[in-house]
């Protein structure tokens, strides 16, 4: 596929991906301080679900629309680039305001505001790896992304805590009142966000329409029968590809996992491990800001991972490894349940660092091969319907299960969530990959020895 796509070089790849680091930066303070944020302004275990359903409402209504958009889009700046753009200078701004809500419904408010401009920000960056790499360099690609992610999400995620004790800036407050720790580190991912953003806005090129049809040539036949609107949309959703429909069932319960840990590790840290419930004490502030320890040590290790995923999926298969991934991954997310020292947490990290970085990379590595090219960012956008959904369904159900059967032990919701994870992996295998270098090398051999 995409043979007359030239291959890019190493930085040209990094340049592409580099925004990424911005993105992740301001999604890697969010995951790790809005629970924090939440309860500090007064909401109660079984809240946090439903004040989260901001992040994956928004993404389900956004990114298909961005796709869409982009899809159709070119002028100055390109055809993804301008969304990059807006969504940046969007999220930079809600960064600085957020940790300065005074009520819990405005940091709500916040939350969607925040989240539905990362969304403008982050699809098409899913999209333009698609449009400029050829099919052998698309697992690298979001390999890179994934490398960016993970560095984002390390600083992002630590800095209260380095903030705190390396800096001496305070991370505690008032009752009610968000730490200036957490102030700062907001307002740091602000600046992050729009400088990473614009590096690749200003470093990268985009191939023009013309070029892309050009390209569109050395791919598989696809039905590209269109129309216009909403019915244009709702053909192409009921058509989409095989393969797309298997990495939905994956991708639904990696993310039911993921939504899990992001909204309940600092209940359940600061409760199970540290012994804290008041939310204004030092105690809870110590177990809060080791959460975000540990958050940075997954996404480093994702980081690290990001390398090793194309060199082991080019030595046994991309689903296999996703498969492994997932595994390790549910496991040490439901083993937090037996740990009692701190620090032992960073054990089960690692484990899910290689989730992270598998779930960030492979399903898109797969999926890039069975989509056609004028509708890449359509369907990467429809593909976050997979991930949004079961964040939604489990900001529906985990509160009510958390209390109801659970007894208010958050650290239940975490071991649910690695059952759902070691059942993606278990799904994986039975996905097509019909884009595996593997398979093709195995095609091009057949084809020689038949040739023969």
């Amino acid at each position: 596929m995409n043979t007359n796509k030239p291959k890019l070089h190493f930085w040209q790849i990094w340049n592409m991906s580099f925004g990424f680091l911005g993105i992740q930066f301001g999604f890697g303070l969010q995951n790790a301080n809005v629970s924090r944020i939440f309860e500090t302004l007064g909401a109660s275990i079984d809240q946090i679900p439903i004040l989260w359903l901001a992040a994956p409402v928004t993404g389900l209504l956004i990114q298909p629309i961005i796709g869409y958009m982009s899809d159709r889009t070119w002028n100055g700046l390109g055809r993804r680039r301008p969304y990059f753009l807006a969504g940046a200078i969007m999220s930079s701004l809600a960064l600085i305001i957020m940790p300065n809500s005074p009520y819990l419904w405005m940091a709500a408010g916040m939350l969607w505001i925040l989240d539905a401009s990362i969304n403008v920000s982050m699809e098409p960056f899913r999209a333009l790896v698609a449009d400029n790499l050829p099919s052998e360099q698309r697992t690298q690609g979001f390999a890179v992304q994934t490398f960016f992610i993970g560095v984002g999400s390390v600083i992002a995620s630590a800095m209260p805590y380095v903030l705190a004790n390396w800096f001496g800036i305070a991370n505690t407050a008032p009752e009610g009142v968000i730490p200036p720790s957490v102030k700062i580190s907001f307002y740091a991912g602000a600046v992050v966000f729009f400088g990473a953003v614009l590096w690749t806005v200003l470093k990268t090129k985009e191939y023009s329409p013309e070029e892309m049809e050009r390209f569109e040539g050395a791919e598989p036949e696809q039905d590209q029968e269109t129309s216009e609107g909403f019915a244009e949309v709702w053909a192409d959703v009921k058509k989409m590809p095989t393969t797309m429909r298997q990495l939905a069932v994956v991708q639904f319960f990696s993310w039911f996992a993921l939504f899990a840990m992001w909204i309940y590790t600092t209940s359940a840290v600061t409760s199970s491990v540290y012994g804290a419930t008041d939310t204004s004490s030092a105690l809870y502030n110590e177990g809060a800001d080791w959460v975000g320890l540990c958050f940075a040590m997954y996404n480093g290790v994702s980081a690290l991972a990001a390398f090793a995923l194309p060199w082991l999926a080019a030595r046994s298969s991309r689903k296999v490894v996703h498969a492994l991934c997932l595994t390790l991954g549910g496991v040490s997310l439901a083993g937090m349940y037996f740990i009692n020292d701190p620090k032992m947490l960073m054990l089960n990290m690692v484990g899910i660092g290689f989730a992270w970085a598998s779930i960030l990379c492979m399903p898109y590595a797969i999926l890039a091969g069975s989509l056609p090219s004028k509708k890449m960012g359509f369907f990467m956008g429809v593909f976050n319907f997979f991930i949004v959904i079961p964040q939604i369904l489990a900001a529906g159900i985990l509160g009510y299960f958390t209390r109801e059967f659970f007894g208010g032990d958050s650290m239940m919701a975490l071991v649910l969530g690695g059952a759902s994870m070691v059942i993606a992996a278990l799904v994986t295998l039975t996905v097509t990959d019909r884009d595996d270098p593997q398979l093709a090398n195995q095609d091009a051999e057949l084809k020689q020895a038949q040739t023969a």
